[in-house]
């Protein structure tokens, strides 16, 4: 391969984001590591791919309101989530793939390890995947995640949120973050979005109401852009 069309990709700010130990944050403090993390160059595998343009999708794979419909149409409140993909640079990223896991309206995965006493619904995955287009944008159809408690602490609540990973045009530009909704007051109220740290980082993870791409009558929409790495990244959570 030309030495010449090999990107080489901002190295992270590790400052900028959550730290691996927040006590507040309980698994935090078994799973963080116990010595200073290495630094170490970026691999020819890590900068030259994957490619996910020729990525055979099925026809609801970006749509959960149909993609595990058995006897109708799951339980909730019908949204859009849409946005671009850019790289560190703000320009647009083509052939991403994104994918997407989220809770049901009740505040229950579709997980043998969540025993929440929310109903799993009959008709609702809670999982979904696109490619971006030749733009970098994205687009899914979904039910708007439900909040639900969760043992951190004797009544903490994790917001409503969708979990996102994007897998960029390399693995070096990979990212797993989750995705907020504007104007939930449970949002400061997380110890995980606590350990951000950072009003400006939480505000990269949270999706705006867009009502110009809404449908009337049907859906909500939501805009969530992604910047892969730079400046204007969008966070991750520890």
């Amino acid at each position: 391969m030309d030495a010449k069309k090999i990107r080489r990709y901002v190295p992270r700010d590790r400052n900028r984001h959550p730290p691996a130990y927040f006590p507040a944050y309980k698994t935090t403090v078994a799973r963080s590591p116990r010595l200073p993390l290495i630094s170490i160059r970026q691999s020819l595998t890590e900068v030259t791919g994957p490619d996910f343009s020729q990525l055979q999708l099925g026809p609801y794979d970006n749509d959960l309101i149909l993609n595990f419909r058995h006897t109708g149409l799951p339980i909730g409140e019908r949204i859009i989530v849409y946005g671009q993909v850019r790289d560190q640079y703000s320009k647009p990223v083509p052939n991403a793939l994104v994918e997407i896991w989220q809770a049901n309206a009740g505040g229950r995965y579709r997980h043998r390890n969540d025993n929440y006493l929310a109903p799993l619904d009959p008709n609702f995955g809670g999982v979904g995947r696109c490619v971006t287009d030749a733009q970098g944008w994205y687009r899914f159809r979904t039910i708007r995640p439900g909040p639900y408690p969760w043992p951190n602490g004797p009544n903490d609540w994790r917001p409503s949120h969708i979990h996102v990973s994007i897998t960029g045009p390399a693995i070096a530009t990979r990212l797993i973050t989750q995705m907020y909704f504007e104007g939930d007051p449970l949002i400061p109220q997380c110890p995980i979005v606590r350990s951000v740290g950072c009003q400006d980082a939480v505000d990269s993870m949270t999706a705006r109401l867009d009502m110009a791409m809404s449908m009337p009558m049907d859906c909500l929409a939501y805009r969530f852009d992604i910047t892969l790495r730079g400046e204007l990244q969008t966070y991750f959570e520890s």
